[in-house]
């Protein structure tokens, strides 16, 4: 007799209807707790997916039960003495990689939004049927749950978790994808694609993905060559939803889910490498190389997971932006990019973080800790008010790892590997795992490389320095400079709006904003030319720096007007090999 079984179905493909049964043997006899995740690890923001829970009731062998919610995402069950049964129906319509979605075409599912937490049993072993609907009795499931006995690889039936924890932490894609299946260090790998991708060159996808999983693998252990999936999984899933226009990732134990556009996917017969396939093949890099460093290397506060609120931590830069640092150079690693696109990519981001006055308003230490208010709930503003502990944490790893190099023979790989020794490697398979202080990493690098890193986090993780990137890139042979613009620009960033263009975000200091426009504004006319959601940028060529340019826009329903004298389009930063 199985403690606790859920069973799951999808009855309502138009409606986005999925069916869940819950069977608890024993129930707490004083009434069973029950509640649903408030957040998914990976994505910080209290997303309370309890919402989407409907028709929520509760019987025993004998007798329907009173079941009572007691806040936002949990509830209570009357006392019964017998196994008590609870059903639900979850809606399923958000096509993200954070949650539920279910139409004719493919059903997906995080157990954080469909699987009910029973409260006082969360180590029990948790069971899982998963069920097909009538009429998609030819679907197959694809997971890295593992599959209870009797049950057949991408079968319906039953899958078993060892604990709740595990159970939400493995995400389900049901349907008739596309799939590629190649092996890596022993572990079986499927890339799973839901979506029509006319005429995908799947050898090279499969060929590229098996040397990024083969480096990672080889890089956290270089000697044994052991993937961390087996305290989890016997195999690793790349689930992909492919749109017309998405891209996103997050991470799980043995499994990541991904979004990306059919267009970032090469076609057969072309032999370049695309800027979207490249993209593509970093979203995969940096959510594969979150199997060591997130998902079993963690914050201590994420050790265990409390996910019926917030639980702010001052360490996403080194858990985001090192793995942000590492994903385009584990492409250069491995050979699928040369050194000048590598470099190109680093410039890419450095362009990006200098773009922003936020930098110098917030650490990636202090975006980390708000990454559940500020980072997550962004507005207008943000770019004048906060940075990216994805992008200038990626910095700060890069400045980092040069900084060690030019004291030591060691390298940041090497704290990598003294973190994955001390918190990673038997993470699943301690009673009491631990996860990374607030405080222990300066020790962490020090232990492992010799070098005192004490002022350099203080300067540039937890103050709002720019990294010396110049300075520390030189010594390598690498050039850093910086080329000023000689055209002219309004330092916005637009928006079309019903055929408009609409100003979304205004730079600090910029001309828009000395001048007077604000985000939100809809552009009318420039000098007496009408301005539509394509000309701005042609319109603003014919100007030189300095040159004063009339501009009308409705603000709100009011017609506005504003002299703006242009200034200088920002610096552009280049990355180059000294010749």
């Amino acid at each position: 007799m199985k403690d606790i079984l859920y069973r799951i179905t999808p009855i309502d493909l138009a409606g986005h209807l999925f069916s869940v049964e819950l069977q608890i043997q024993h129930p707490d006899p004083n009434g069973q707790y029950l509640s649903l995740p408030t957040w998914i690890p990976g994505s910080y923001l209290v997303r309370d997916f309890s919402r989407h829970i409907q028709q929520v009731k509760a019987n025993n062998t004998q007798q329907p039960l009173s079941i009572k919610k007691q806040d936002n995402h949990t509830w209570q069950v009357q006392p019964s003495s017998l196994p008590i049964t609870i059903t639900y129906l979850v809606y399923a319509w958000d096509l993200s990689v954070r949650a539920a979605h279910l139409d004719e075409t493919h059903a997906f599912f995080n157990g954080t939004s469909v699987f009910l937490q029973v409260h006082g049993q969360e180590d029990k072993p948790c069971y899982v049927d998963i069920c097909p609907h009538p009429q998609k009795q030819h679907w197959e499931v694809y997971t890295s749950l593992p599959e209870a006995k009797n049950t057949k690889h991408h079968q319906f039936g039953l899958y078993v978790a060892p604990n709740y924890d595990a159970l939400i932490d493995h995400p389900v894609e049901i349907g008739t994808p596309t799939v590629l299946s190649f092996d890596v260090c022993g572990i079986p790998h499927e890339m799973v694609f839901t979506g029509l991708i006319p005429n995908m060159d799947t050898k090279r996808i499969t060929h590229d993905v098996a040397k990024i999983c083969e480096y990672q693998i080889k890089f956290f252990e270089p000697e044994t060559h052991q993937a961390p999936f087996l305290d989890s999984s016997n195999r690793y899933v790349f689930m992909t939803m492919v749109t017309g226009n998405d891209y996103g990732g997050l991470e799980h134990r043995a499994s990541t889910a991904l979004m990306a556009s059919r267009q970032d996917f090469p076609v057969i017969g072309q032999e370049t490498m695309s800027e979207a396939y490249c993209q593509f093949l970093g979203l995969v890099s940096h959510e594969y190389f979150h199997s060591w460093n997130v998902k079993r290397i963690k914050p201590q506060v994420f050790a265990p997971y409390n996910l019926s609120q917030a639980t702010p931590t001052h360490l996403l830069w080194i858990f985001e932006g090192f793995t942000s640092y590492y994903d385009d150079l584990i492409l250069f690693r491995a050979g699928l990019i040369d050194e000048d696109r590598y470099l190109s990519l680093v410039q890419k981001t450095i362009n990006s973080v200098y773009s922003g006055t936020g930098r110098f308003k917030q650490s990636v230490a202090e975006s980390s800790f708000d990454a559940w208010t500020k980072y997550y709930k962004q507005d207008e503003n943000s770019i004048n008010s906060i940075v990216s502990y994805y992008t200038k944490g990626s910095l700060v790893a890069l400045g980092l790892d040069l900084f060690i190099r030019q004291h030591s023979s060691y390298s940041l790989d090497d704290v990598m590997r003294l973190l994955w020794q001390k918190y990673g490697r038997h993470f699943y398979r301690q009673t009491a795992s631990k996860g990374l202080g607030e405080t222990e990493f300066i020790n962490i690098i020090k232990e492992a490389t010799g070098v005192d890193t004490t002022a350099f986090i203080q300067r540039y993780a937890y103050g709002t320095e720019d990294i010396p990137l110049a300075e520390l890139c030189l010594p390598h042979g690498i050039l850093l400079s910086a080329e000023e613009s000689d055209k002219p620009s309004l330092h916005i960033r637009t928006k079309t709006q019903h055929n408009y263009c609409q100003i979304s975000q205004v730079f600090e200091g910029g001309s828009a904003h000395q001048g007077g426009l604000s985000a939100g504004d809809i552009f009318v006319a420039i000098d007496g030319i009408r301005v539509d959601d394509k000309n701005l940028d042609i319109l603003l060529n014919r100007y030189r720096i300095h040159d004063t340019v009339e501009i009308y826009v409705f603000r709100r329903d009011e017609l506005r007007k504003f002299n703006i004298k242009l200034l200088a389009a920002l610096p552009s930063y280049t990355l180059k090999r000294t010749p």
